[in-house]
């Protein structure tokens, strides 16, 4: 009985250990093989950053030159996608590709400014040039024009080698001026509406900054009243936010696990900048019954609260019933076979006798 625990331990412990090292190879084995370089042309406008912020002027036609290097031994595919600046719930600036809605003040979107080819193939061991074309509007504006080119080493997952693949993804910024004319940013709130954020219950106050400026140093503060009540039900203050130059952003204030309650409701929401910016709005809403009891229904914190979750319970219970199902049987075997061998032995010293 010893030997037989020890090795089925043994056996555990070398099928943990096989798993662990199989997967630890497959990510040691992935690298990248593609790097850029990006070259900055003479109306670079900030010489002490890497990316691009091009000084431009209306109807300007311009290719920018981005170095794409291959160090593998084969040929690699690098995709590229060309998308505007735009300001995610977080509070953060993305520039790479998302699903964001563009803001409706987005008078010139950089992805329509810059184009270039979506697809690259780059020889082994060699380094091309990826050009980026630039068409500037005929009329002339203030403020900036903001986007990314996101760069990524697209390959084929082998099944066979490795059950992991990396991807290495690159994103470089631009930036594109004509004047040095400063332009602040304005905020405007479109509306407060119930929602849920991963699955969790929450208002969301969606606003916009409509002027072609970053909003930096930015402070949101939401409290959500019953209407014609004092009593704070929720509240959120998040520091250090960022918006992009004509963007929205949805910004949600957590329930906290609670559930939706169908009603009428105010919102304040205070902005404030370390430059002096304020914007402060008060604005009601309504939570339908539809709404909350859909919501209701699909927040996990709710769910986790009111339910058991029957079935992992019941498999848990059968894996362990199985368990002691195969060790019993396994035993059963051993001790017949002891048996056996025992009555063999026996047999054997009579007939010596």
């Amino acid at each position: 009985m010893k030997k037989f625990y020890f090795m089925f331990l043994v056996a555990i412990m070398y099928i943990g250990m096989n798993g662990f090292t199989l997967i630890g190879q497959a990510v040691e084995e992935e690298s990248s093989s593609f790097s850029y370089k990006v070259i900055l042309p003479e109306n670079q406008h900030s010489k002490e950053v890497s990316y691009f912020d091009l000084r431009v002027t209306p109807s300007q036609e311009q290719t920018v030159i981005i170095k794409m290097t291959n160090s593998s031994e084969k040929e690699i595919t690098v995709e590229v996608s060309l998308n505007s600046a735009k300001t995610n719930t977080n509070g953060v600036v993305e520039y790479g590709p998302s699903e964001l809605k563009k803001d409706s003040s987005l008078k010139y979107d950089f992805a329509d400014i810059a184009t270039g080819e979506k697809t690259v193939k780059i020889p082994a061991k060699q380094t091309i040039d990826y050009k980026l074309n630039i068409k500037m509007p005929n009329a002339s504006f203030d403020g900036v024009i903001s986007g990314g080119i996101y760069m990524i080493e697209k390959g084929q997952i082998d099944g066979q080698k490795a059950m992991i693949k990396n991807e290495y993804g690159y994103l470089v910024g631009m930036l594109l001026t004509e004047t040095d004319t400063v332009i602040k940013p304005e905020l405007s709130l479109n509306k407060v509406y119930a929602q849920q954020q991963n699955y969790r219950n929450a208002v969301f106050v969606n606003f916009s900054n409509t002027n072609p400026a970053y909003v930096d140093k930015m402070t949101l503060e939401g409290q959500i009243t019953k209407k014609g009540s004092k009593e704070v039900l929720y509240d959120t203050k998040q520091n250090n936010m960022r918006m992009a130059p004509n963007s929205q952003i949805n910004f949600p204030i957590l329930m906290n696990g609670e559930k939706m309650i169908p009603g009428d409701y105010n919102a304040h929401i205070l902005i404030t900048t370390e430059n002096g910016g304020k914007w402060e709005w008060n604005q009601s809403f309504t939570i339908t019954d539809e709404e909350a009891d859909k919501f209701n229904k699909e927040d996990v914190s709710l769910l986790q609260e009111n339910s058991i979750n029957w079935w992992i319970i019941l498999i848990i219970v059968l894996g362990i019933m199985m368990l002691g199902a195969i060790i019993f049987i396994i035993i059963h075997i051993i001790g017949k076979k002891n048996k056996k061998r025992k009555k063999e032995l026996r047999k054997s010293k009579k007939k010596h006798r």
